[in-house]
């Protein structure tokens, strides 16, 4: 019989907590309560009351409640959670989690979800869900649910709502696991839509060469995800054809992935190759949401929810400058490719983003900043053409094959 842990705030989820495990036992799961409430005795006998919660997150429970500190209490027990689920996952007594929550729930609970293993199953229905989720998501496999009525009692809305949850945790704790055996090196790359034929040109071309191809959608997270399993070591080279989120991080668009990226690889000491892809936008919802101080900039409806703004040429010197600090800072060998046909789909010639003068700010920026010891190819193509993604992938290759005889000597 599969587990399932339902993690929350029995002081004031108590009868949502009810109903969901009452739904779970009659779907043939075994539950296990886990009490992450600070402000009064639960409603509901835990399995797992919340002074082990709070002395699991280093902290006394009783000093937390006296203090009277909201904030502190959700930070302190969502540390403890954390620890206790994986705990839990250690001693194979947990198959799927499920949380119910507003804002201080979802903080406790996601971030305690994050802390599992990718691949366990996570479901959280919160009432943030139809908001921006990447705080409570980050770069893991959490599940959202939104619930469309408050998590304030069982009624017609809430109990359908409730029920689907239940079904979701309990379907994907039973669900077989697929058993995939790949013991290929893995290589990351990045990718928008608009650099795509270029990533699955080089994706084919390194998986002809023996290797898996991760590929990360650059959107924030992506970026971060990429980072860390570089960090984390489960990669043994990155091509980065698209950091494009560099461009979101210097202009405040929705995209960012922080300061830190295009650096772990680097800081590895792992193969690279870099290009320019995308680097000629900024991210930003529909029209309506881009920041007053761009109000007049020139911009592209990519789809009904997304807004590109062309970065401007005082923009890419910056990106350039950024970009070179990166590349000279990395302890491992590096290559960068320059696009001469423009940095995505919709800046080659023709193109609304087309702008020579903004590309050779971000290329000249770049080149004047960068060590003589990184290696520089100009490309007769643009930053989407297949031929820019295999001629990056041959040339990862052979930094790979030399890298390993290094490493062999």
């Amino acid at each position: 019989m599969v587990t399932v842990v339902l993690l929350g705030t029995l002081d004031t989820k108590a009868d949502e907590y009810g109903y969901v495990r009452d739904r779970l036992v009659d779907l043939g799961c075994e539950v296990l309560m886990v009490d992450a409430g600070v402000l009064a005795e639960p409603g509901l006998p835990p399995d797992i009351d919340r002074t082990s919660v709070a002395r699991a997150g280093g902290v006394d429970i009783t000093s937390l409640a006296a203090d009277g500190d909201r904030g502190a209490a959700v930070a302190a027990m969502a540390d403890g959670a954390a620890e206790v689920l994986c705990r839990l996952w250690r001693e194979r007594r947990l198959d799927a989690v499920l949380a119910l929550g507003g804002s201080g729930g979802t903080s406790i609970g996601t971030r305690a979800m994050r802390a599992l293993p990718t691949g366990v199953p996570k479901v959280m229905v919160s009432t943030m869900a139809s908001g921006n989720t990447r705080p409570y998501v980050g770069a893991s496999d959490v599940t959202m649910m939104y619930p469309i009525v408050d998590i304030a009692g069982i009624n017609p809305i809430s109990a359908r709502i409730l029920d689907n949850a239940a079904a979701a945790a309990a379907g994907m704790a039973r669900a077989p696991r697929t058993v995939v055996t790949d013991d290929r090196p893995m290589i990351g790359t990045s990718m928008v839509g608009l650099t795509m034929p270029c990533v699955n040109a080089l994706r084919e071309r390194l998986e002809s060469h023996g290797y898996t191809v991760l590929t990360f959608h650059a959107t924030g997270a992506g970026g971060e995800a990429l980072e860390a399993l570089a960090e984390e070591g489960h990669l043994v080279a990155v091509a980065d054809v698209t950091p494009t989120e560099l461009a979101d991080d210097l202009a405040g668009g929705t995209c960012s992935a922080g300061p830190n990226r295009l650096t772990a690889a680097g800081r590895r000491g792992i193969p690279q190759v870099v290009s320019l892809g995308a680097l000629d936008m900024v991210n930003f919802g529909p029209p309506d949401m881009i920041p007053e101080r761009y109000r007049g900039r020139l911009c592209h409806a990519h789809n009904p929810t997304i807004t590109l703004m062309r970065t401007s040429p005082a923009e890419c010197a910056e990106l350039g400058r950024r970009i070179a600090a990166k590349l000279n800072a990395a302890t491992g060998p590096v290559a960068l490719f320059v696009p001469a046909g423009g940095l995505s789909a919709i800046s080659a010639p023709g193109g609304p983003f087309h702008d020579e003068q903004a590309d050779r700010a971000l290329v000249d920026s770049l080149l004047t900043g960068l060590r003589p010891e990184v290696a520089v190819r100009r490309v007769d193509a643009g930053a989407a053409d297949p031929g820019l993604g295999e001629a990056m992938a041959d040339t990862l290759h052979q930094m790979c094959l030399s890298n390993a005889r290094e490493q062999r000597a």
